[in-house]
């Protein structure tokens, strides 16, 4: 399919070839079992993270890999469905967990190590002495960024830093907010994350979602030989199944709902929108009473509900009956694979141009990409698409070939299993 405005786009066109690039394999290496410790701070439903780790689990465990995970915290969402995944689910100290590690190794013996998310300097430093091979998905921000989400906390502008100096100074990064604690600040050490990245450094892969994400690493120290980009987008099986985009004229937004997905942009946009509308936002997190405190004053109510949590099984019901998906964040998305979850429906994606975006959403192909933070461009494109149907249609139609083109499940995995065949092997030679 040959796509409009097909020169503008050529870069993308480049970093989809990375996409394509699964290793070959001999048979016999296909269906090698392999043991596979997953390792990663939470267990259950939360955030893009889980939804990766309980996909490319769910189909490795179904080609004959035996899964077994460690975490640390409980989200209290989905939690069975995870423990029907794994072999074994064990909960470690949030600190001070590396002999129960060393005690897990012994158990499981595992063939390699797939790590996500797990801040702990001691854990880090027990991976590294395993001597077992260790694969680390980078999902965000929050190994080389004291912040985790590589923006100005008060100017919302990107940083385009490595971890350095000026992350104290005057990012004042090691003063964050505090969550779950008493006090409303905490302090977070700059040496330890330095730690954590040299330790980080010393494992044998590294897997990315984007090329904004790979670079990210890069200008971090990692060696780019070792970073790979796998794109983990759900294969569907009703693939006609596509929109509506009924007269409702539904706008859907999906999403941990904190700051850096600027759910309040969202509505501070909606509020320049003239035509008649219905907002769905789902999600949860720490900025959702912010922002229903915040959709009240503007006056939208009426039109915008937040949904809270709810399965993803469960949205598809949605995304056939919406005209156009929103896609408000203003940190630097590493991926921002919801906007292609909405694309599998037909639906045209409205979007901040931050971080990995680009690389997926062409602006007046599949969407719009809207200058970043600009909430008046944002409404624009988002009326256009509530007025026009014709143009929503045609976009959606767009992006969701172009989904079938460059991203496939499938493919996804056997290029996760060739990986680490690959990553285990050279660790035994």
């Amino acid at each position: 399919m040959t796509l409009p405005g097909e020169s503008s786009y050529s870069h993308v066109k480049e970093i989809w070839k990375s996409f394509d690039g699964v290793e070959s394999r001999d048979e016999q290496d296909c269906h090698r079992p392999m043991k596979l410790l997953f390792v990663h701070q939470h267990l259950g439903a939360f955030g893009g993270a889980e939804a990766n780790i309980q996909l490319s689990a769910a189909e490795l465990r179904a080609r004959g890999h035996q899964l077994s995970l460690l975490y640390q915290k409980p989200t209290g969402k989905g939690e069975e469905a995870w423990r029907d995944l794994f072999t074994s689910c064990t909960r470690i100290e949030t600190n001070g967990g590396a002999d129960s590690f060393r005690n897990i190794l012994k158990r499981d013996n595992p063939d390699a190590i797939y790590l996500h998310t797990l801040p702990d300097v001691q854990v880090l430093r027990a991976l590294v002495d395993s001597r077992v091979p260790v694969v680390r998905m980078v999902h965000d921000h929050a190994l080389y960024c004291l912040r985790g989400y590589k923006y100005n906390v008060l100017s919302r502008k990107i940083c385009t830093r490595p971890a350095s100096a000026a992350c104290i100074f005057p990012c004042l990064a090691p003063i964050a907010r505090n969550h779950d604690g008493l006090f409303p600040i905490k302090w977070s050490s700059f040496s330890e994350r330095l730690e954590q990245i040299r330790l980080n450094r010393l494992f044998d892969h590294f897997i990315v979602y984007s090329d904004y994400s790979r670079q990210e690493l890069i200008r971090n120290g990692f060696d780019a030989a070792k970073i790979s980009i796998h794109v983990p987008i759900e294969s569907r099986g009703d693939a006609m199944a596509v929109s509506s985009f009924s007269d409702r004229n539904l706008i859907l937004s999906a999403g941990q709902i904190i700051r850096g997905k600027g759910v309040d942009l969202l509505l501070r946009a909606l509020t320049h929108v003239q035509a008649p509308f219905e907002c769905l936002i789902f999600g949860d997190g720490n900025h959702r009473v912010h922002c229903e405190r915040l959709c009240r004053r503007l006056g939208l109510s009426e039109r915008v509900h937040f949904m809270g949590y709810v399965p993803r099984a469960e949205l598809w019901q949605h995304y056939l009956d919406a005209t156009v998906f929103a896609m408000s964040s203003v940190w630097p998305e590493p991926f921002g694979a919801v906007g292609l979850e909405a694309m599998r429906y037909g639906l045209p994606v409205v979007a901040f141009d931050a971080g990995g975006i680009k690389e997926w959403l062409i602006d007046r192909v599949n969407g719009f990409l809207v200058p970043h933070m600009d909430r008046a461009h944002f409404a624009a494109r988002v009326e256009q698409l509530l007025r026009d149907k014709t143009l929503a249609r045609e976009m959606g139609a767009k992006g969701a070939e172009m989904l079938r083109q460059k991203f496939d499940f499938t493919k996804y995995v056997d290029g996760l299993e060739a990986m680490f065949s690959r990553t285990i092997e050279e660790g035994r030679s």
